[in-house]
């Protein structure tokens, strides 16, 4: 994506402490990776732009950097959520899937399938895109059972607004590991993790 000037007017505040707030989500990022499907709060993060949530920004704005290209989707690609992560982050922008460190879905029905993400390589497996999911809530939809790291015995978990076919894919990126890519989803103030470890089973969908 070339470089575009910047419109500063509407760009709405970042973290008041840019370190603080980072690590407070930072810390909250890991707990949730490390337990896939439990769900955790950041309403403290600051007012997203319009078009992000507020969990998807605080994310953005703990995780992005200059050094990691993000694939936007159609929905935010252009507006104003760009100019905002490009001010706060300093993130380069692709229209390429497979060059993402990160990718922002704001409407998962029409992402691309995951399979057109980086799932790493041998030699820096851990190099694949992470997808942050923007869903309607982590509670309330239709329920799939997690095991693998970081769940003991197996949890349900219940996102709604991921579309028909999604588990499937999910499944067929986790039997492709030490490759595949990550998940964090989020809803409002919410989020929750799901790395590519993790096994999911489920009915329908």
């Amino acid at each position: 994506m070339s470089a575009q000037a910047l419109d500063l007017a509407g760009i709405t505040p970042g973290f008041p402490d840019a370190v603080a707030g980072a690590q407070s989500v930072f810390r909250r990022l890991m707990d949730a990776m490390a337990r896939p499907g439990s769900v955790h709060d950041l309403s403290f993060a600051p007012p997203p732009p319009t078009g992000l949530r507020r969990a998807a920004a605080a994310v953005a704005l703990t995780l992005f950097d200059f050094e990691t290209p993000v694939w936007l989707d159609p929905a935010i690609r252009g507006s104003a959520v760009a100019d905002w992560l490009r001010f706060h982050c300093a993130c380069p922008l692709t229209e390429a899937p497979e060059e993402a460190a990160f990718a922002v879905v704001t409407d998962p029905a029409a992402a691309p399938p995951l399979s057109a993400f980086n799932p790493g390589d041998a030699k820096y497996p851990d190099r694949s895109t992470t997808l942050i999911l923007q869903v309607e809530g982590l509670v309330g939809g239709p329920s799939v059972t997690l095991e693998g790291p970081g769940v003991k015995g197996a949890r349900a978990f219940a996102p709604v607004g991921l579309p028909p076919g999604f588990w499937a894919q999910v499944q067929a990126n986790h039997g492709r590991f030490q490759f595949g890519v990550d998940f964090i989803l989020a809803a409002d103030d919410l989020v929750a993790a799901l790395p590519r470890t993790t096994r999911v089973t489920f009915e329908g969908n």
